[in-house]
């Protein structure tokens, strides 16, 4: 942080609704905060708290209707942001204040190259770019081979990779402020390492403030010098990070700090290891795909997926860890059917999977079900929230009588911490964790034996995590399901996994026992990866 004591945004009392059909719902109240020239503030909340709200009312997102922005100030750089016509605020958004959302896949053009998006950026502000500037910002924020991969489309990346193409547009006219919405929310320890580095670097060559809104408190920790706590659309705890961290004083902060995954305590007992029989096994699997760089460019073979093999038992949870476009979902996409693999076989109690037809594959598809990284991108918009999450119990009707369809959305509703009132409400009126929440329910309809989990909690801040987790785990025990568990949050996976199988470049390079894997990893990526997890910052600056 620097010296100065002059904020370059200041947010006075802000308070938004959003239209319903009963009464207004209040979104934000009575919200205040500031950020200084090359300061990092860190905004922490449950979702739905008002965090991403109170931040695209600064970038004037609110849409009225059905949004209001009832009462409140925003003020950048001494001028008030609501005095500005469309063309300052155009003139402002991408140059001086920039955002990088929590959904990339949703603010990315599925018909344009990502160089083309990248470019774009300079090109709406009156500067042309050339295709060797826009290859040095790819190459900057980690995407791997950038001159070939400037001209693939978003569907080519992986969930980690589209994040990072989003912050390289956010970063490429060094705007003074950049607000990150769950900036590393799909990343991997490793990466969200250099990206958060990278937020620091730039900090450091512009003095530009970065405010950051996160439920992952090792990433805050990390970043923040100074925290404001949200809940219910209100401001409940502010002050320096290590204040916050080290001695909080709301009942809610207190809340959140006890959430963080313990997994690593020296007084964990180790699980016993599920016994049951074997109810998926893997063998040699591979996924390649040829790609090619332009029209007159020859076509290579990339290997996504590379000669795989594990066994699942019944009643166990398989944590995959491993980079962004590891293959991780690669794999769970083969294991649904929704992508052929180029070679290989998996047997499900039994069956080869990629034999499966007709009524069997049905059926199949019944006893296996999917969370999927991207909530929003799996739910039909025009849905709403009761006919989603019935959708299972309509394609198989064997399930439940038809009369009882209605009692069970709303008890898997309330199992995943949502409330009855929200069947009749649709995706884009949730925030990103509760969406997610959303889509576990979808998976647990069905009654599986079981539920590929594709970053599962990656949205949910850490309260919410652990409640998943929990029921995650209750469910398990109860129903005796299993997990194919892909994740990246490491606290998480030691936490919930029986065993782990650790993924690079679309190979298995270590799998082995939780407790053992992490007490001693042997691999030397498996051990980039642990001592990647984020340290706080008023540890390491002292």
């Amino acid at each position: 942080m620097t010296g100065t004591d002059t904020s370059i945004l200041r947010i006075d009392n802000l308070t938004v609704d959003f239209l319903s059909e009963g009464d207004p719902v209040r979104a934000v109240d009575n919200i205040s905060f500031h950020v200084c020239p090359g300061e990092t503030l860190v905004i922490l909340g449950e979702s739905g708290s008002g965090k991403s709200v109170s931040t695209g009312a600064v970038m004037g997102l609110i849409d009225c209707p059905p949004g209001d922005i009832v009462s409140g100030s925003i003020v950048f750089d001494g001028t008030d942001m609501a005095r500005l016509d469309e063309e300052g605020r155009r003139a402002l958004n991408g140059r001086r204040i920039a955002m990088i959302f929590q959904d990339p896949l949703a603010y990315l053009n599925p018909v344009y190259t990502v160089g083309r998006q990248i470019a774009e950026v300079f090109e709406s502000h009156g500067s042309r770019v050339a295709r060797d500037k826009v290859v040095r910002l790819m190459q900057r924020v980690g995407i791997p081979e950038p001159d070939k991969r400037i001209d693939h489309y978003p569907h080519q990346f992986s969930g980690g990779q589209r994040q990072r193409v989003m912050i390289a547009m956010a970063i490429a006219l060094k705007p003074d402020i950049l607000i990150a919405d769950e900036p590393t929310t799909a990343l991997d320890v490793s990466v969200q390492a250099q990206i958060l580095e990278l937020l620091c670097d730039l900090q450091r060559e512009t003095g530009m403030a970065l405010i950051m809104i996160t439920h992952d408190l090792e990433v805050a920790a990390a970043m923040a010098d100074r925290i404001i706590v949200v809940n219910g659309g209100k401001v409940v705890e502010s002050g320096k990070a290590e204040d916050v961290f080290t001695n909080p004083t709301h009942v809610y902060t207190r809340r959140l700090m006890a959430a963080v995954p313990h997994g690593g305590s020296a007084d964990r007992k180790l699980r016993p290891q599920p016994d049951g029989d074997v109810l998926l096994q893997v063998e040699s699997l591979s996924k390649h795909y040829m790609l090619t760089s332009g029209f007159f460019s020859p076509k290579r073979e990339f290997k996504a997926v590379d000669d795989v093999s594990f066994v699942l038992r019944r009643g166990e949870t398989l944590g995959i860890v491993g980079e962004s476009g590891s293959g991780k979902s690669s794999i769970a996409r083969m294991l649904l059917r929704l992508n052929d693999p180029t070679s290989g076989r998996a047997l499900f109690a039994g069956e080869d999977i990629f034999k499966l037809e007709g009524k069997a594959l049905n059926g199949f598809r019944r006893r296996v079900q999917m969370v999927f990284q991207d909530p929003f991108g799996s739910m039909n918009p025009r849905m709403n929230v009761r006919a989603i999450v019935s959708e299972p119990l309509v394609i198989h009707r064997d399930i439940l009588p038809r009369e009882r369809w209605n009692d069970r959305v709303i008890e898997l509703l309330e199992l995943v911490g949502l409330k009855a009132e929200h069947a009749d409400r649709h995706p884009h009126q949730f925030s990103g964790g509760q969406r997610q929440r959303i889509a576990i329910a979808r998976a647990l309809a069905s009654d599986p034996e079981l539920i590929v989990c594709d970053e599962a909690v990656s949205a949910l801040d850490v309260s919410i995590q652990m409640q998943v987790i929990e029921l995650l785990s209750e469910l398990r025990q109860r129903l005796g399901l299993s997990y194919l568990f892909i994740t990246h949050d490491l606290p998480i996976v030691r936490e919930f996994a029986d065993r782990v199988l650790v993924m690079q470049n679309g190979r298995v390079v270590e799998q082995n026992e939780t407790q053992a894997l992490f007490a001693s990893p042997c691999h030397p990526y498996t051990k980039t990866l642990l001592s990647a997890v984020p340290r706080a910052k008023w540890m390491t600056t002292g």
